[in-house]
């Protein structure tokens, strides 16, 4: 019930002047705040991996890069995920929830299409739960933390996935959109 309330909510009110607004936020981001906070990171922890920009990685590659990134990067890293990685998958969501909202809003009706502006906040959710699960395995290190450490690959797999489904899900309902509007015209023109 209170779902489908969040649904109508979402169909109500995000439409193309929301879309803009979360549309500039995310190309913002991407244009300046994220260089920043790679280079910055990659400064402090002396290389560019990291487990939650990996689509796949083990257990063992988390102890690995905890190692790696020595105690200075450690703490950088716990610090950013409740810091900057708390604020980027809110941006990201905001961008994808209401791309999905408005080139969804025409098949509301549709059940099966109806919670596809949901999926998104799926991949929050397991972004939130890598960047805690990856952050208390650093701040556990050199001491192993077994069953947390295996669930961090895990949530950053299901991560990506829910976020590329929901950009190709975005590109398939435009694309299909675009396909009925030209048919339709073809149609008033014969």
């Amino acid at each position: 019930m209170m779902l489908k309330r969040f649904l109508l909510f979402l169909y109500t009110r995000v439409g193309l002047k929301i879309w803009v607004l979360s549309f500039l936020i995310f190309v913002l981001f991407l244009a300046f705040v994220l260089p920043g906070v790679a280079e910055q990171t990659k400064e402090v922890t002396g290389t560019s991996e990291s487990p939650d920009g990996s689509y796949l990685y083990t257990a063992e590659d988390l102890y690995r890069i905890a190692g790696e990134y020595g105690e200075e990067g450690r703490t950088y890293y716990i610090t950013s995920r409740f810091t900057f990685d708390v604020v980027w998958p809110l941006v990201y969501l905001f961008f994808l929830a209401s791309s999905l909202t408005v080139v969804f809003k025409k098949w509301m009706s549709v059940k099966a299409l109806t919670f596809v502006p949901l999926l998104p906040f799926a991949g929050v959710l397991f972004d939130f739960l890598e960047n805690t699960s990856a952050a208390f395995v650093m701040w556990r290190y050199p001491l192993e933390t077994p069953f947390i450490a295996q669930l961090a690959p895990v949530f950053t797999f299901f991560k990506w996935n829910f976020i590329y489904v929901s950009f190709i899900c975005i590109v398939v309902g435009l694309a299909y959109r675009l396909f009925s509007i030209t048919r339709e015209k073809m149609k008033i023109t014969k």
